[in-house]
């Protein structure tokens, strides 16, 4: 049989009992027990001869506490590594899965990226690197939480239930999401293109989000790719991307539209988005930012790698894919 601690309920029943004139067998036939384990209950929590439940409790609360294992980033080395690494930009989720190659001969030096994030918002010598994480959020949010409230107000949307269900299982290159940042107090707006595939990321800046402005940007964002790299466009719902018909039609891709407060449908770009985000706060100002800057970000994205690619990056898919082709047409 295997052990069971004694509840408070039971503790309190112990003290009624032994007012009672109860012997600890008798008791332990009430309870359930074995008379040994009445025993000990009343003699470790006894003061001054006298059993008192509450102390009992309390001290049964103290002893669990020292029981525990110790948490991982009690562990000083790996919390020293952790925090210089989220201080210095670098994800949780990249912390835990470069770990084993950076101390291959420390088993110590292992922790989930879960168990990061518990230990920053948990520990308060962490809270601290709260601002550092991608989306640095007070409190963790429920999944499900903060999502568009846009509903679909776009004519001839076509829903991203009819997509190819290629384009759900990133089968092939060729399939984007897209979306808009928008800066602090309207002060710009920047354009984001993520390929499903190969992340492979574009960035354009704008000073308007009006529809034509929006489907000219993407047009001009997809000048430079292959006609194979623009298959299909994915976007939320908001009337930015009401010029839909005008961006299929210049660059060939079919585009859908994710259900209304469903981002996660767009999870990949909500992640670049992200990104970028940890370079540009959602507190600054896009006035002062220019389309170089932009372009320096994503060339970092791009040749940045990334665990979904097995630790190549996206520009390092691109080129193969091309190459790849490239020897199939010569072959």
């Amino acid at each position: 049989m295997s052990f069971v601690h004694f509840t408070s309920i039971e503790r309190g029943e112990i003290n009624a009992y032994l007012a009672a004139g109860y012997s600890k067998g008798r008791i332990a036939r009430q309870l359930g027990r074995h008379p040994s384990s009445i025993g000990r209950e009343i003699a470790r929590n006894a003061l001054k001869g006298a059993y008192d439940p509450q102390r009992a409790q309390a001290l049964y609360h103290e002893r669990r506490k020292e029981c525990r294992p110790a948490r991982k980033l009690d562990y000083q080395p790996l919390w020293s590594h952790v925090f210089r690494s989220i201080t210095s930009k670098v994800t949780p989720e990249y912390i835990s899965l470069l770990l084993p190659g950076e101390f291959p001969n420390d088993p110590r030096m292992r922790i989930s990226h879960e168990a990061i994030y518990q230990g920053i918002y948990a520990d308060e010598r962490m809270h601290c690197l709260i601002k550092d994480l991608i989306q640095a959020r007070p409190k963790r949010r429920k999944r499900g939480q903060g999502k568009t409230r846009r509903g679909p107000s776009i004519p001839n949307r076509v829903g991203i239930e009819e997509r190819p269900q290629e384009v759900n299982d990133r089968a092939r290159f060729g399939d984007w999401e897209g979306d808009l940042i928008v800066g602090a107090a309207q002060s710009g707006y920047f354009l984001t293109l993520v390929e499903r595939k190969s992340l492979l990321t574009l960035i354009r800046k704008l000073e308007t989000k009006d529809a034509d402005t929006v489907a000219s940007a993407i047009i001009d964002a997809y000048m430079d790719l292959p006609k194979s790299w623009a298959k299909t466009i994915t976007f939320d719902n908001g009337t930015e991307f009401a010029c839909h018909e005008r961006v299929s039609r210049e660059t060939g891709a079919a585009v859908y539209f994710a259900a209304p407060y469903s981002s996660y449908q767009r999870g990949t770009n909500e992640n670049t988005n992200g990104l970028i985000r940890r370079i540009i706060p959602k507190k600054m100002s896009f006035k002062s930012i220019s389309q170089e800057r932009l372009d320096i970000i994503e060339a970092e994205l791009n040749n940045k790698p990334r665990k979904k690619l097995n630790l190549k990056s996206p520009n390092e898919v691109f080129k193969k894919q091309r190459l790849d082709q490239f020897v199939a047409l010569r072959a």
